[in-house]
């Protein structure tokens, strides 16, 4: 009975022993007898206890790995605090587990040496504007030596470059100056604008007031001639009209009344323009007077 129980027992151990069951994205390296003999594929495996044995497990997932804090000296010679992040999958369990001895460290190691030297090839201010170019270099250089240890570096991240102080100090004169310096040029564009608009607009004021003045010319000059125009249309009308006058039926005689009227009231006005007093010798006479006007109307008639 004993015996049985043990068979029944050993039984059980040997078939625990030789099921295996690796999880999913995982990987497991199994020895036989000290050497390699196969890698588990997830799901379950069937294993010789006691001659296979699990030497290694591996996660075939991505892993992110944080690349400790190094100090790095650029090409002008600044010292320059560097961290970044390092993204990786094991793609090959067998490489992993017998082509280094621990890839973790060698791929780390291989991160902080290769930024060291694309570092040291730049300056300083480059360093800030080329970390795509700083990540394509480190994960160039990690990939070509990572395959032989069954790893493939995705990608690599820089999350933080740090300069010293004195140098930080010295960015952000570089900076505020920078910056006083666009807004003189700012200032002065400004200054210069503003006087041709002044200049421009002087020079069309002026423009204008000319126009105006011209036409203001012209206006007065057309009024003028307007007037005249009426004038002597006016002066035509009325000269027609007394012409019209004469011609009618006793016209003559208003005329010689007219001129008598005329006559009287420039002499009597004569004395009135100075001392001294010029007469005709024949004022008495002032019928041949009349007369005398009379005769000429008839004539320009």
């Amino acid at each position: 009975m004993e015996i049985a129980l043990f068979i029944v027992a050993a039984a059980i151990i040997f078939i625990i022993k030789a099921l295996k069951v690796v999880p999913q994205q995982n990987s497991w390296v199994v020895e036989r007898l000290g050497r390699f003999h196969a890698s588990l594929l997830p799901g379950l495996n069937i294993v010789i206890p006691f001659i296979d044995r699990v030497a290694y497990k591996h996660m075939l997932k991505e892993v992110p790995l944080d690349v400790p804090s190094q100090v790095c000296i650029t090409k002008d010679n600044t010292q320059l605090q560097v961290d970044g992040i390092l993204y990786f999958q094991v793609t090959d369990p067998k490489l992993a587990s017998y082509g280094t001895s621990n890839y973790i460290m060698a791929i780390t190691q291989l991160a902080q040496t290769t930024l060291r030297s694309v570092i040291g090839k730049m300056e300083l201010d480059k360093t800030f504007e080329e970390r795509d170019d700083i990540n394509r270099a480190v994960v160039a250089a990690l990939d070509e030596a990572a395959t032989s240890w069954g790893v493939k570096v995705l990608r690599y991240e820089i999350k933080d470059l740090t300069p010293p102080k004195e140098i930080l100090h010295a960015m952000q004169a570089q900076i505020t100056a920078e910056r006083e310096k666009r807004a003189l040029i700012a200032a002065s564009e400004g200054r210069k604008q503003e006087q041709i608009n002044i200049a421009t607009g002087e020079r069309e004021a002026f423009i204008q007031r000319s126009e105006g003045a011209k036409q203001a010319a012209i206006n007065n000059a057309q009024g003028e001639a307007e007037a005249i125009k009426a004038v002597a249309s006016a002066t035509a009308q009325a000269i027609q009209q007394v012409a019209q006058a004469i011609q009618s039926p006793g016209g003559m005689d208003a005329v010689n009344l007219k001129v008598a009227e005329k006559y009287v009231e420039a002499f009597g006005n004569v004395a009135k323009e100075g001392n001294t007093l010029i007469l005709p010798g024949n004022l008495a006479d002032m019928g041949a007077m009349v007369a005398t006007a009379m005769s000429i109307v008839k004539a320009q008639k």
